[in-house]
């Protein structure tokens, strides 16, 4: 299976990429493909909600999206990567779904498997639950398959994370695909 990983954190050595680094170690072994996409380093713009592409075609704007694009169209899962920031998703990650738009139609057709890696600094129970229904809303409009989450809560530094179970559950759901 090709499996797109999808990072959306501005902290390339930080705890969601070292959780995202642990399910790619276990994809591999499993004898996945892989392919990194570090968006928040991209030149990625925000939608402009312009109506140019129609949710079917060619976007306005010239950036890298057309990379992440053509990547998630060919493969067969995306996993999403992201740290979470005010109880949601990076804005880092969250330009790259709002310019799904521009091909909407074609990748909702796809009905891409997917997975949610996060890390959080807190632990509390309220810290994940408005990324979790973001993403499971997303799955359903999109027929995207949720194939799990690792919701790294209490890994709010790389030190944390890498003395966290989260590390083994996120290279467990890597090897179980």
């Amino acid at each position: 299976m090709k499996i797109v990983v999808v990072k959306g954190s501005p902290h390339r050595k930080g705890s969601s990429n070292l959780l995202a680094e642990q399910f790619i170690k276990g994809a591999r072994e499993a004898g996945h493909s892989i392919v990194e996409l570090d968006a928040a380093h991209m030149d990625i713009h925000p939608c402009l909600g312009c109506e140019h592409c129609g949710m079917n075609g060619p976007c306005a704007q010239r950036d890298d999206v057309p990379q992440i694009r053509d990547a998630l169209l060919g493969a067969d899962m995306a996993v999403f990567v992201t740290p979470v920031y005010y109880f949601g998703m990076s804005a880092q990650l969250k330009m790259v779904i709002d310019r799904f738009y521009s091909y909407t139609m074609k990748l909702s057709a796809k009905h891409l498997k997917t997975a949610l890696i996060a890390a959080a600094w807190d632990s509390n129970e309220d810290v994940m639950p408005y990324l979790v229904q973001h993403y499971q809303k997303l799955c359903r409009y999109m027929n995207f398959t949720d194939c799990g989450m690792i919701l790294g809560t209490g890994c709010g530094s790389p030190s944390m994370t890498k003395n966290s179970r989260h590390m083994e559950e996120a290279y467990r759901l890597g090897k179980s695909l």
